[in-house]
């Protein structure tokens, strides 16, 4: 069986905004991000400016300027219950702090899940604001990082930094 593509919403909007760790696409849709994603690089077609994205890359750029620890923005994405468990713990897990994929699975009620926890992760439509950078492996190691682990290490740098600010 042939999977049909996904018809692009005409009422997405997104833009792009370079970071001291890559290029992040932000895409919002009907007044919610539902997307931010690592990218190798911008494209020029279908960018868009709308409140809700002026805002997320404000305060994005007070994040990565160490000067916000937490979002207040309007979030929207599509998952199975479990990932989207998976994905309002993460968002629990507090600035600067870590969690191993075996604590997020018990956050879950699921002890037994921490494999299913690192797939979630890699799943995560909003890198940031569902901050899966701060879960680790249960020896303290990084674990992994779709983007690769010398982002995650930026990111978890980068808030240390910011708890000493």
């Amino acid at each position: 069986m042939t999977k049909l593509p996904k018809l692009q919403d005409e009422n997405v909007l997104y833009c792009y905004m370079e970071t001291p760790c890559g290029i992040l696409k932000i895409a919002e849709n009907r007044g919610k991000i539902t997307e931010i994603v690592f990218v190798a690089k911008a494209e020029e077609d279908h960018t868009g400016n709308s409140e809700v994205l002026l805002r997320a890359k404000q305060q994005l750029q007070e994040y990565f300027e160490c000067r916000r620890k937490e979002f207040d923005l309007p979030l929207s994405f599509e998952a199975s219950s479990f990932r989207e468990k998976v994905w309002k713990a993460l968002m629990s897990i507090p600035y600067g702090e870590t969690r191993s994929y075996q604590d997020v699975a018990e956050m879950c009620m699921n002890p037994k899940a921490s494999r299913a926890v690192g797939n979630a992760n890699s799943h995560n439509p909003i890198v940031i604001l569902i901050p899966c950078h701060r879960v680790i492996a249960k020896d303290g190691s990084l674990g992994g990082y779709s983007y690769g682990s010398e982002i995650k290490k930026y990111l978890l740098d980068l808030e240390q930094r910011g708890l000493k600010q």
